[in-house]
């Protein structure tokens, strides 16, 4: 691929980058509460003033991740925002009377009030996130502590003891394990450690290892189908449940494990994130007719149980965008990078809004906006913006070493 093709995509990624980031900051800031609205419309407007702890902790750790390693993002405004939306969470995110002190609210009221609490952890682990990115840039180290002392109960729960999360012990329930929660764990293990030494590393590594174990758990088949739930054994579970693929996912975790890999020098990790964890998603998710990814599959061929499975959303365009540019950039190898520019196609055609800013997040299986709003209770200012700035990253490397 010519290096004028690789320019007009880092320029299209950079000039997508600087809307999106244009359409949440004129939008979404709640001056009078502090955080931020992510129930916003194609054009702008609040249709909802309810606040997603997921959403707030991503967007304050995706304003402090631009303004501390993009220059143009070095701005008093965006730190402001992220300020603004980290008080917010101190204050309002945790329950205090919900059994334990970490225990995070999933949704708010526009002035901090507990609405909804999810038994999962997944509300604490963006507040992790959100924390430790907002302690680097100003420096709070009360706020590390914190971010850190929170992982401590993220690990606990999930290695441990699990009943702090409020989850009854049912007597016909089977336990599982799902992708999501080791993929969550061992993308904190990379923040908590980026550019630190010592035992802040040190305590982590172990982590990190075993949340790499449990992700290999869910290639299955003989090492043909990436299932998104197995048993705590690590066997393929019966019924609907156990046949489930979400593509995304799986694409995703590719690139959190080839991530991993690289900074550990593991070559056979590396590999497996590609060969396995990139390409059999995408072979089998990819929509052959229509394009696009398939939002869930059944491994054995059944129509999965899901309304939404055969729409297009959003985040698994984005997580393939990322998998596939930075398989390349290791690899140097033209199929990847052919993965790449296939993706790239269908997902600046049919997401983007040309006219309003942002992105569409929900597509028919043909490829029509169904759901016209740019925010939501799980759509906001996160996997857009980090796969435009991931993207950019990465083609400022790829280029910069063709020019040298």
């Amino acid at each position: 691929m010519s290096v004028e093709k690789l320019q007009r995509y880092r320029e299209q990624m950079r000039t997508e980058l600087d809307k999106v980031v244009d359409f949440w900051q004129k939008y979404s800031h709640d001056t009078q509460y502090g955080g931020f609205f992510t129930c916003i419309g194609k054009d702008g407007k609040i249709y909802d003033e309810l606040k997603y702890v997921w959403l707030q902790g991503r967007q304050v750790w995706m304003y402090c991740r631009l303004y501390r390693t993009m220059e143009r993002f070095n701005k008093p405004e965006i730190l402001e925002a992220a300020k603004s939306g980290g008080a917010f969470l101190r204050r309002f995110a945790r329950i205090p009377n919900s059994g334990s002190p970490w225990k995070c609210a999933f949704c708010l009221t526009r002035d901090g009030k507990a609405l909804k609490v999810q038994r999962t952890i997944f509300s604490e682990c963006f507040y992790v996130m959100a924390m430790d990115e907002l302690a680097r840039v100003t420096g709070d180290k009360d706020m590390q502590a914190e971010a850190a002392q929170m992982m401590d109960q993220l690990v606990h729960w999930v290695r441990v003891d699990p009943s702090g999360l409020g989850k009854p012990q049912l007597s016909g329930d089977t336990p599982v394990c799902s992708m999501a929660v080791p993929m969550m764990l061992l993308c904190l293990v990379q923040q908590l450690t980026e550019a630190r030494s010592g035992e802040e590393v040190d305590k982590y590594r172990e982590v990190g290892g075993w949340c790499v174990k449990q992700i290999l758990q869910h290639l299955q088949r003989g090492g043909t189908a990436i299932l998104e739930s197995v048993s705590s054994e690590g066997k393929e579970l019966p019924g609907c449940a156990g046949r489930l693929q979400n593509p995304g996912h799986a694409l995703e975790a590719g690139w959190f494990l080839l991530q991993y890999g690289l900074e550990n020098g593991d070559q056979e990790l590396q590999r497996t994130a590609v060969d396995k964890f990139m390409e059999i998603p995408f072979l089998t998710g990819w929509d052959k007719e229509h394009g696009g990814l398939l939002y869930f599959l059944d491994v054995d061929g059944y129509c999965p149980t899901q309304l939404e499975w055969s729409m297009k959303l959003w985040w698994p365009h984005c997580e393939a965008l990322i998998a596939y540019l930075m398989a390349y950039s290791h690899t140097k190898e033209p199929a990847l990078l052919e993965r790449f520019s296939q993706v790239y196609d269908y997902t600046f055609s049919h997401f983007s809004d040309a006219e309003n800013g942002e992105w569409f997040g929900y597509l028919t299986q043909q490829g029509k906006v169904t759901l016209d709003f740019k925010g939501g209770p799980f759509k906001g200012f996160f996997h857009v913006p980090r796969c435009l700035y991931m993207c950019e990253k990465i083609l400022d490397s790829i280029l910069n070493k063709q020019e040298s």
